[in-house]
């Protein structure tokens, strides 16, 4: 495939980058990589040992001495680059996305838009890293804040979003000074790849050194759960399951490490009697679908008033029956394959377990096969009454399950469904009624990181700070001021008088 050979993606590829160089091991195994979409290989990419792990922290802690004595204005300017490479590679990138992990052709196109956009934040960051000034109590003193890198900042991504969120963390990290190691998933190592041979040529045009973005490939034993141990990697910014995540956070916390923690998510959309439902359908539609249901800000619950319930229902029926399931390269496709056999079977066993409790399946659910399908990844997405209480309602199926619950009287009563439950990513609520938003976004509100009105769950903006609460981990990644977590924060005082006080008027002489 032509995109394949434009990322420089080979038959058999190397699993550890310096971002100048690849590492040459081949004696830990291969990854085989296989399509979603059609079931056919696509490469194999070696994994990385743990000599290739100590290398590249080697190299990264050299890296770190240069990188953070150049001027962050310059560091900007090197992310400012990236980005207009990005923007050369924008569709082949977002091809191997969607060819690597399933996701609709535009879904992989915005993927890589998003790289573009948290680049192009990232640049006009690089120019107001600022600390406060405050006045002393001690006459003739200055004090002030200011904030140091902090040094190798350790990316841990998801399948479901391969290149995006390391983006998020590396564009940020690198203004900031520190440098990065990548641990990509097992699952779409290939857009890792193609990413480094991407940040090739800007490194080298720029004479800048090996280990500034570094890509280690390989098994958790061997890769993972070093790095989590590591105390030359003081922050970990990690995305995935709330139960990998509450690992991470036990073996890093006990080295006093920091985290990025983005982990499940259980989003709700509430429906009230005042929403306008030709902007909710298509919101629950995309929310609840887009990637096959595999986001993490993925509608997973649909909180609708019982007035309204039949009706809602019934439009969702028939939106749900409309859509084209297939080749997600096809962009007439608004479902693709999910991310692998094994996810398939993951849905499968819920809707068996949402059915012993009671459920009632409204539409779909069905596992596809025949032509078109026979790499056996393409689901129907399904539609499913349910009730928030149940156990299987309470956990996060990475899948492209729809539950529609009913409350009665108040708004209040579906805040607390909407709350009710151990993740706290995404929310919103449709209405027109004033006093109902702005409830919803009072502090007895959501108790989501992102809470919405009247725009789904799913498509967060690169501007605003990116997470959650409760089990989804509390971690900020992206926008706002979340770059104060790449960076050591530091209170200085200096004495320009010729005599020293001390603070609280405390006497001490000598």
């Amino acid at each position: 495939m032509e995109f394949l050979q434009a990322l420089g993606i080979k038959e058999k590829n190397y699993g550890a980058s310096t971002g100048r160089e690849w590492l040459k091991t081949t004696d830990q195994g291969e990854l085989q990589v296989t399509s979603p979409v059609d079931g056919k290989k696509v490469a194999s990419v070696y994994r990385a040992s743990q000599a290739d792990y100590q290398a590249l922290i080697k190299k990264a802690l050299a890296a770190f001495e240069t990188w953070r004595m150049v001027p962050a204005p310059k560091r900007g300017e090197i992310v400012r680059q990236i980005a207009l490479k990005l923007r050369d590679f924008k569709k082949p990138l977002g091809s191997l996305v969607t060819y690597e992990m399933g996701k609709s052709i535009q879904e992989g196109w915005g993927e890589v838009q998003e790289m573009i956009d948290i680049c192009d934040f990232a640049v006009g960051l690089s120019r107001q890293l600022s600390g406060v000034t405050m006045h002393s109590e001690r006459p003739r003193h200055r004090m002030y804040e200011q904030y140091h890198p902090l040094g190798i900042v350790g990316v841990v991504t998801a399948f479901n979003f391969p290149v995006a969120v390391w983006s998020w963390n590396a564009a940020i990290a690198a203004v900031c000074g520190d440098v990065v190691l990548w641990k990509p998933s097992s699952k779409a190592p290939l857009t890792a790849i193609a990413v480094q041979n991407i940040l090739h040529d800007v490194l080298r045009d720029n004479d800048l050194p090996e280990g500034i973005f570094n890509l280690v490939i390989g098994s958790g034993a061997a890769v993972g759960e070093t790095m989590l141990n590591d105390k030359n990697v003081p922050l970990i910014s990690l995305t995935g399951s709330t139960q990998v995540g509450r690992h991470a956070a036990e073996v890093i916390g006990k080295r006093l490490g920091r985290t990025i923690l983005e982990l499940g998510g259980n989003n709700a959309i509430i429906v009230t009697p005042d929403a306008d439902l030709k902007l909710t359908l298509p919101a629950v539609v995309f929310g609840s679908v887009g990637t096959t249901g595999q986001r993490c800000t993925t509608t997973r619950r649909l909180i609708i008033h019982e007035d309204i319930y039949e009706k809602v229902k019934e439009s969702l029926f028939k939106a749900y029956s409309g859509l084209r399931i297939g080749d997600p390269m096809d962009e007439n496709s608004h479902v693709g394959p999910m991310v692998d056999v094994a996810a398939v079977e993951d849905m499968q066993a819920a809707l068996k377990r949402i059915k012993e409790a009671g459920g009632k399946i409204v539409y779909g659910g069905e596992v596809l096969s025949g032509p078109g399908y026979e790499s056996g990844c393409y689901v129907k997405p399904c539609l499913v009454e349910a009730e928030n209480h149940w156990e299987i309602v309470q956990e996060e199926t990475f899948a492209p399950i729809l539950y529609l619950i009913k409350y009665k009287g108040e708004v209040s009563n579906a805040i607390a469904l909407q709350n009710g439950v151990p993740q706290g990513l995404s929310s919103a609520i449709f209405t027109n009624n004033l006093r109902e938003s702005e409830a919803f976004l009072s502090h007895a509100g959501s108790d989501c990181g992102i809470a919405n009105v009247n725009i789904g769950t799913s498509g967060a903006e690169i501007g605003g700070a990116f997470g959650g609460e409760k089990e989804t981990g509390g971690g900020r990644e992206s926008g706002s001021d979340s770059w104060k977590q790449y960076m050591r924060r530091q209170t200085n005082t200096i004495n320009w008088s010729t005599e020293l006080p001390l603070a609280q008027g405390i006497k001490f002489d000598i």
